[in-house]
């Protein structure tokens, strides 16, 4: 399998906007502006996924709504009943910390080696930006859905994996195929997705094996 490099964030800080509108006073409101205006930069970091009309990669941003669609639209599929409303901003937020970590490809296990390390120093730059009380409340929320400890944080996790997969089957097997995936590469994650959701996971196994029949996947 092909090594895949950390898709790193937009370039040039410079370009962007650094100081509020002159008469603009309110600390907080200008601290979350701020916040909101770097996390921008989420738009710049590519996946390897591509868009189901093969024309391009989709990047994070796109990764973090199509996910929050799944939660709304698949929440009824969780392994326990959980709230939805916290799904949602888990999902929302768990890749901001690839605005300054980059995007690390799944199936690359020398990038994935130091991924952790990368993002929790990313996680302590990013959530204190903004004002102490979100910040708290943010970095408590992407802690959680790493650990992957609580049904709410399973059932994210969870979405996290199934969404390239569909990406994936439904593109021919767009990434797996360059890059030599396996059908056991897959599996190895087989966990996170069964504790979230073992419906999904009764459908992605299916997927996988039609994925290896028709050679997206290698066997």
């Amino acid at each position: 399998m092909s090594t895949i490099p950390v898709t790193e964030g937009p370039a040039d800080p410079a370009a962007r906007p650094v100081e509020p509108p002159a008469g603009v006073t309110d600390p907080r409101l200008t601290r979350q502006i701020a916040f909101l205006l770097e996390i921008d930069q989420l738009k710049s970091v590519l996946r390897q996924s591509h868009l189901i009309d093969l024309s391009r990669r989709e990047n994070d941003a796109e990764h973090s709504w199509h996910l929050a669609m799944l939660a709304v639209v698949l929440g009824e599929y969780a392994a326990v009943e959980v709230d939805q409303g916290r799904v949602l901003r888990m999902l929302l937020i768990h890749d901001l910390v690839e605005v300054y970590a980059g995007d690390t490809f799944l199936y690359d296990t020398q990038a994935a080696a130091g991924q952790a390390e990368r993002e929790r120093a990313a996680a302590d730059r990013l959530f204190p930006q903004l004002p102490r009380d979100q910040a708290d409340e943010l970095r408590a929320l992407w802690d959680e859905f790493e650990a992957r400890r609580t049904p709410d944080a399973r059932f994210a996790r969870a979405l996290d994996r199934v969404q390239p997969l569909l990406l994936n089957f439904y593109t021919g097997g767009s990434t797996w195929r360059p890059h030599g995936v396996t059908r056991a590469d897959v599996l190895a994650h087989q966990k996170t997705i069964e504790d979230g959701s073992p419906a999904l996971w009764e459908y992605v196994r299916i997927m996988i094996d039609e994925a290896v029949r028709r050679r997206y996947l290698l066997a």
